[in-house]
């Protein structure tokens, strides 16, 4: 005979104190905790190009870039984006951010659809939010979508194209991006 077991949701103070002792690092998503798997070298290298290029332009603004490490919260979700911008007050113990302006999601193949949709769906319900970046490791490709009022637009750039975070003023060209990866045709 099989026993259904009721499934309790994780509360949202437990989740916190699991991730701050934790040595893996999950997702929540109403009550359920996810995994995160780790990421590729070129994940790393363009996440990583991109928070050097924001934190240099921001530096002595009031803005804060975070890198994969911060949360962000939206209502009863929080996900690890890999690079995120917030201009509001922040105290150093604060374990997550809830009204970042610009957000960064490097494409992984086990990661695109949910990027593409889930959290393009989730990110466009915090009202701070202006920009949601979508970064293709595999060739050089960037979408942003963008909050005009309560519409939000897409905007592609290609290799050549000057990439533009309007949100916190930013124009580079698109391969300072991924210049750091080896023997990448774009």
């Amino acid at each position: 005979m099989t026993t259904l077991r009721q499934f309790e949701p994780l509360s949202i103070d437990d989740y916190l104190d699991l991730e701050e002792g934790g040595e893996v690092r999950h997702e929540y998503i109403n009550g359920v905790i996810y995994a995160m798997v780790g990421a590729s070298a070129r994940h790393n290298l363009i996440s990583g190009s991109l928070f050097a290029n924001l934190r240099a332009h921001l530096k002595g603004s009031p803005c804060r870039v975070f890198q994969s490490d911060m949360k962000v919260r939206s209502g009863e979700v929080f996900y690890y984006p890999d690079v995120m911008v917030s201009c509001g007050a922040l105290s150093p113990e604060d374990r997550f951010v809830t009204d970042p302006k610009l957000i960064i999601e490097v494409l992984s193949p086990s990661t695109e659809s949910k990027d593409r949709l889930e959290k393009l769906v989730m990110y466009q319900n915090i009202p701070n939010l202006q920009e949601y970046v979508l970064v293709s490791q595999d060739k050089v490709s960037i979408e942003i979508y963008r909050r005009n009022d309560e519409v939000w637009n897409i905007v592609s750039f290609v290799p050549k194209d000057n990439l533009e975070f309007k949100s916190i003023g930013l124009s580079l060209p698109i391969e300072t991006v991924y210049e750091d990866i080896m023997g990448f045709a774009g």
